[in-house]
């Protein structure tokens, strides 16, 4: 974990850094805001890439290393599998390499290059949503679900096309991302769901859905099971290996309780806000439905990097006198979940060829 929180140290203060000599520009609405120093943001995007990039364990890392090594990827390969783009990667990137390490850091690079890129350009709090980005443990699931976070750091990347109404675009980039994992058409419904604005009477169907999930999952469990039986969730129709923590939900609900509570000054100060409000609303929906079987919460990779910025603007939404105390309860908070998920929980012990601590 040494190099774990080495990682959290040095891109929580570049990005701090990199907030605190922004630049002010003016966006829609005559909204004044203040863009990130690029060059301390390079310095982020470089730091998580390199220790993501250069690992060889965590989640299925080992599998994905040993598959681009045992398999030849022809093109009879890669087409008998779903995800087409991800077995066209691979081929092409075997055919400069054996070496499987180059897959692990590309895909590294994608992703994070590409979540970076939407923080920088829409947090409120740049620092802030990098240090929840690690914290909330998303960067360690993005080294796990290689496949399915490289399609949602796609999908992310076309934020502005969710944000601005442009569909068309939207769903060009979802069915692209869909040649790496399957799931993101989920995106496409989805993408009508958030486009309204947030806390009306769909928010609270939404809320209810997931009650109604919940308490009779054992009666709809085999529905949900048959919809999806044919991508990548169906085989774990018979795993019995309980539900997600409660604690991962609580910590998807706290964004979500400040923005209701400053709904209105939320939707005074970032245009986007109702947006960002219902994805991460989807998110905690499934999270709740996940404390019944935990192969849902893979369904929050598309979903939780919106918690990520919502948690940004919530330290605006106090009045001026609280928000620096707001601000340290959010770190101490994340930081003490971070410690107690990784280390206490899951033991997470990162291992690479090239770092050595």
């Amino acid at each position: 974990m040494a190099i774990l929180w080495l990682n959290l140290v040095v891109v929580y203060f570049a990005s701090y850094l990199s907030r605190q000599i922004a630049k002010p520009v003016h966006v829609s609405s005559g909204l004044l805001w203040m863009k990130p120093n690029q060059w301390l943001t390079a310095i982020v995007m470089v730091t998580f890439v390199l220790i993501a990039g250069l690992r060889n364990n965590i989640g299925d890392t080992f599998f994905y290393m040993y598959s681009y090594t045992l398999s030849d990827f022809t093109w009879e390969e890669v087409l008998a599998e779903k995800d087409i783009g991800f077995g066209i990667l691979q081929m092409i990137l075997k055919s400069f390499t054996n070496d499987p390490q180059l897959l692990i850091f590309i895909t590294a690079l994608i992703t994070n290059v590409l979540i970076v890129y939407v923080l920088y350009k829409y947090s409120k709090l740049f620092e802030l949503s990098i240090f929840i980005y690690i914290t909330s443990g998303l960067y360690i699931v993005s080294m796990n679900g290689v496949r399915q976070f490289l399609a949602s750091a796609i999908v992310f990347a076309a934020s502005k096309f969710l944000f601005e109404g442009h569909w068309k675009k939207y769903f060009l980039v979802v069915a692209f991302a869909s040649l790496f994992h399957g799931s993101a058409l989920i995106l496409i419904p989805i993408y009508f769901i958030v486009r309204r604005k947030a806390w009306t009477s769909s928010t609270f169907v939404l809320l209810t859905l997931a009650v109604i999930l919940i308490l009779g999952y054992s009666v709809i469990s085999d529905a949900i099971f048959t919809a999806i039986a044919d991508t990548h969730y169906g085989e774990y129709q018979n795993f019995q290996e309980g539900g997600a923590n409660i604690i991962r939900v609580a910590i998807s609900a706290i964004p979500l309780i400040f923005a209701f509570i400053g709904r209105d000054k939320l939707r005074e100060i970032f245009p986007y806000g109702d947006y960002v409000v219902n994805m991460s609303l989807l998110n905690f929906v499934v999270m709740a439905v996940a404390t019944q079987n935990w192969i849902f919460a893979r369904f929050t990779i598309y979903f939780g990097l919106y918690n990520v910025i919502l948690m940004s603007w919530v330290i605006s939404l106090f009045a001026k006198r609280q928000q620096k105390f707001m601000y340290y309860i959010i770190l101490g908070f994340y930081l003490v979940y971070f410690y107690f998920e990784n280390v206490v929980t899951l033991n997470i012990i990162y291992k690479s060829d090239y770092f050595k601590f």
